[in-house]
């Protein structure tokens, strides 16, 4: 029988910050130290082998944006060329351009951004604050997304449409024993669906793929287990030429917004209409 997920919803003090990008708020949330296993097991349904094997990081503390990089965040610094570092930015890159269901527009989360326009916005935005911004890595964006969760998702072992963006119709449009749903075809805003995991960030299930730092590994053998971005030199144009994207999207299945799941056929230069970011910081000015 299907059922629905159960949402436990823990109470517990956040630490962070909220700075202005002109106008625009930018929220910052305290991830904090820990060591998790990273991958799934082979009993995660739908997984892979480049989900494995299994192995323990050791995270420091970090921060990380409490949503991904919305259009409005986007624009503000993408239109400071006085900011720029290595190339020009389109402050208005996104397909989707207008209000959902009566939400502005600019909080949905920028797209058709590629992972180098995603490295210059973060070197723009640490320029601007003094704080070093930069992409995440795949351990600390797997660890930040579980939250201290072992299940598939951070709420459990199943997903629904009304927790998260991602196709829920068709053969496919369900995962273990959750219920099909809806396909809005489109991005929703920031924080639609209301719901965050325990360590205050939403959207990590669906909405839009989210560029990491390291370059693209077929499995975990060798993976470092400090938390930092997997960057070998490897000289192989296709691995060199992609990299590792996490989350799923409103354009998929829900088992691709798996916390473990590793996309791989995306280059660095693609410009797609459900790929984005999310910003993290490490240092810099004190917090």
């Amino acid at each position: 029988m299907a059922i629905a997920p159960v949402i436990k919803r823990q109470k517990q003090k956040l630490r962070g910050y909220r700075e202005y990008i002109g106008e625009v708020p930018l929220e910052m949330f305290l991830i904090p130290s820990g060591t998790f296993t990273m991958g799934s097991p082979k009993s995660e349904e739908k997984s892979y082998d480049n989900e494995r094997p299994q192995h323990n990081v050791t995270i420091s503390e970090f921060l990380m944006g409490r949503y991904p990089v919305t259009q409005g965040q986007w624009r503000a610094i993408a239109s400071r060329a006085d900011l720029k570092v290595k190339q020009d930015l389109d402050p208005d890159p996104s397909e989707f351009k207008e209000p959902y269901k009566g939400i502005d527009r600019w909080q949905r989360p920028v797209e058709q951004v590629n992972w180098y326009e995603a490295v210059e916005f973060c070197q723009r935005l640490s320029k601007l604050t003094g704080r070093n911004y930069r992409l995440p890595s795949e351990a600390e964006w797997e660890y930040a997304c579980r939250a201290g969760t072992t299940t598939p998702f951070h709420f459990g072992e199943t997903i629904s449409t009304d927790l998260a963006n991602y196709n829920g119709t068709g053969d496919q449009g369900s995962y273990g024993r959750g219920l099909k749903g809806e396909y809005r075809q489109e991005t929703t805003p920031v924080g639609y669906f209301k719901v965050a995991n325990s360590f205050g960030l939403s959207d990590m299930h669906g909405n839009v793929w989210e560029w990491c730092a390291d370059d693209s590994h077929n499995n975990y053998e060798n993976a470092p287990t400090d938390g930092s971005a997997w960057v070998d030199g490897n000289t192989d144009s296709f691995t060199k030429s992609t990299t590792r994207l996490r989350g799923g999207s409103w354009a998929l299945n829900p088992d691709y917004c798996r916390s473990a799941y590793r996309i791989i056929y995306i280059r660095r230069d693609d410009r797609i209409n459900d790929t984005g970011f999310r910003l993290v910081c490490d240092g810099g000015r004190t917090l």
